[in-house]
């Protein structure tokens, strides 16, 4: 793309990054504050869907008291597709994350929906989904 929808797509883009990064480095207020307040959350490990964010930072903070923490994520064939003000973005995750002392390497799709707001891009849903 080029001109007006460049800079929108590439600031889309940079806003999906900067949640990658967050939640790569273990940043948890800077992750969450990459969502909106109302942003859903479907995960193939989760028996049903999150409502909120709200919902989402509870299971967060019940997964640190069982020692949870990510140690790095690798994100690759990254792709965004705009709507007016709505992106979708979809990559491939390579996760490595400790849970009760364990330390594992996880394979995974996610896609993120973001809606720009007053200049600012905010996930509203997030789908991760086991990479065959």
């Amino acid at each position: 793309m080029t001109g007006l929808g460049a800079a929108t797509e590439a600031s889309a883009l940079a806003a999906a990054a900067r949640i990658i990064d967050d939640f790569g480095n273990h940043r948890r207020d800077a992750y969450f504050a990459g969502f909106s307040p109302d942003a859903t959350f479907l995960f193939h490990n989760v028996d049903h869907r999150l409502e909120s964010r709200a919902a989402y930072e509870r299971l967060w903070a019940e997964w640190e008291d069982q020692g949870f923490r990510v140690h790095r994520c690798l994100s690759q064939n990254r792709r965004v597709q705009l709507f007016g003000d709505m992106a979708v973005f979809s990559h491939d995750v390579e996760t490595e994350a400790e849970l009760g002392g364990v330390t594992a390497v996880t394979h995974e799709r996610e896609t993120i929906v973001l809606v720009q707001t007053a200049g600012l891009w905010l996930g509203v849903h997030e789908h991760l989904s086991v990479m065959d």
